[in-house]
């Protein structure tokens, strides 16, 4: 019994051992695949990052640009080698973009957490330039054979109602600049269009309504300029001046009110700048001197700006037609008005005449200008600008569209026509500034004495009109031509012997209103 025991026992420790000896060859058993799961809390397009909860989506387009007698993205030819018409400028101009936008969002017991940005690749041709040469470093020099560079738009974080980062500013519509247009210029408004450094804070109150409130960095996107007018060579041949604006101190306080219902949006923006020179001793070219700091300063004084934007949808013309448009005002402000998605510019440009070499018209942008002492301005004397713009919007059928757009905008300087040394001195915006224009342009017409050949005035008005046609024969591919015709009304009168910028000569030049015309072709495939 003994010994049949022991024969079952052993034969089963032998089994076994014999079983686990072959499952250990058996391989092992994966883990299921996780594959990645669609996320329609958001919207389409959306997809869950495997092993989260977090919902991501990946997108962007892809956008090639030719602009003829204009800059990169429809500029005008307002300035420059262009606004000389000189043979430096280059003809045409093409620009390639890819822009690759990464959006995620969590669903947290505060609500959505979102993070946004985009970064664009692109490269456009830069050709010569008489200035050229003497630039300082920029992303264009990267646009060689085989080079390009990288542009960064949106950055931002959102929570809670909370932004932070770099995304369009509190103030600004949702059309930005382009309430029909395709162009980065069109003027008479606020455009931060690719994102300011921001804090902001969105409150809903539900059926549409809502408001916001921020605080905007001021350097990139809503300063213009600042002109020391007691500088030498305050004024230059081209009518503007070197900037002379302090540090940024504050930001800018901006906020909003917005209704947002199926007619179309309302909204009322408001915003508060403050505008600081640097000293009132300095070199040309508004550089600092071993005097600089013991001059003084002016004082700093607040501008700001308001904006009140309609867009009016499901008009008769037909299906998804709207008209959007803004109106806008500002003091010591600029950039609030006169704003593109770059720098705001200023103008000069020159034409036929029927007497002199050539005709000129001139327009220097700024938030204010200042000229020290006991005869100047007493202080930064703030440029006021006002402006509206907007487009109708007109779809023919599916295929095909229209837009027609517009703007007006004003930029003037307090103080009357024809104030000089010799009548209300300098203590005028205007008065300082054609004293220090004066010294650069020859037979200025003084107050008092009816010799001289011109009556200065810096005060300008420009317009812009323009027509784009798209085709999208597939989803997401449209091809678009624009037409935009640009006219600067300056205020200048008469004529005056100068040297312009060159390979302008030293000659008579005859002030006068300018105007411009720019097509630009567009390709463009969203994904």
């Amino acid at each position: 019994m003994i010994t049949a025991r022991t024969f079952i026992l052993g034969s089963a420790a032998g089994l076994m051992a014999l079983s686990g000896a072959q499952a250990a060859d058996l391989p092992v058993k994966a883990k299921a695949v996780e594959y990645v799961r669609i996320c329609t809390l958001y919207g389409a397009g959306f997809f869950y990052i495997p092993g989260t909860d977090t919902c991501i989506k990946l997108g962007g387009y892809l956008r090639v640009d030719t602009t003829f007698n204009g800059g990169a993205h429809g500029t005008p030819a307002w300035s420059g080698d262009l606004g000389q018409q000189n043979r430096y400028r280059d003809y045409f101009v093409s620009r390639s973009r890819m822009a690759l936008t990464v959006d995620t969002r969590t669903a947290t017991e505060y609500g959505v957490v979102r993070t946004f940005g985009q970064g664009d690749f692109q490269f456009n041709n830069v050709g010569g330039g008489s200035a050229n040469p003497s630039l300082p470093f920029s992303s264009n020099s990267l646009s060689t054979a085989g080079g390009g560079y990288v542009a960064v738009e949106f950055l931002f974080i959102q929570f809670a109602g909370f932004t932070f980062g770099k995304s369009a500013s509190a103030y600004s519509t949702p059309w930005q600049g382009f309430p029909g247009n395709i162009n980065s210029n069109l003027l008479g408004g606020q455009n931060t269009d690719t994102g300011v450094n921001n804090i902001q804070y969105t409150a809903e109150f539900g059926n549409g309504v809502s408001a916001s409130i921020g605080l905007d960095d001021p350097t990139v996107w809503d300063r213009t300029s600042v002109y020391n007018l007691s500088i030498p060579g305050a004024i230059g041949a081209n009518g503007t001046g070197s900037n002379a604006y302090a540090g940024v101190h504050a930001p800018d306080i901006v906020g909003r009110i917005r209704v947002d219902q199926a007619w179309g949006l309302f909204q009322l923006s408001a915003a508060a700048h403050e505008v600081n020179g640097s000293y009132n001793t300095l070199g040309a070219g508004a550089v600092p001197t071993a005097l600089s700091e013991i001059s003084g300063h002016p004082e700093s004084k607040w501008g700001g700006a308001v904006m009140a934007a309609l867009q009016i949808k499901n008009i008769p013309t037909g299906a998804g037609d709207d008209i959007k448009l803004d109106v806008s005002y500002a003091k010591g402000a600029t950039k609030y008005v006169i704003a593109t998605s770059g720098s705001s510019p200023n103008f000069a440009m020159f034409g036929d005449s029927g007497f002199g070499y050539q005709s000129v018209g001139f327009g220097a942008t700024t938030d204010g200008v200042y000229f020290p002492g006991a005869a100047g301005t007493g202080g930064i004397a703030l440029t006021t600008a006002w402006g509206v713009r907007g487009a109708f919007n007109h779809n023919w059928n599916p295929y095909w569209s229209t837009s027609l757009f517009g703007s007006y905008s004003a930029v003037r300087y307090d103080g009357g026509a024809n104030d000089n040394l010799l009548g209300a001195g300098t203590s005028t915006a205007k008065g300082a500034y054609c004293a220090a224009f004066a010294a650069s342009h020859s037979g200025q017409a003084l107050a008092g004495n009816a010799a001289g050949n011109y009556t200065c005035n810096p005060d300008f008005n420009v317009s812009q009109l323009g027509v784009v046609t798209r085709w999208t024969p597939v989803k997401n591919l449209t091809f678009s031509g624009e037409v935009q015709w640009f006219h600067l009304d300056q205020k200048m009168s008469g004529s005056s012997v100068f040297t312009a910028t060159a390979p302008k000569p030293n000659a008579l030049y005859e002030f006068k209103d300018q105007d411009t015309v720019l097509l630009q072709f567009r390709a463009q495939r969203n994904f």
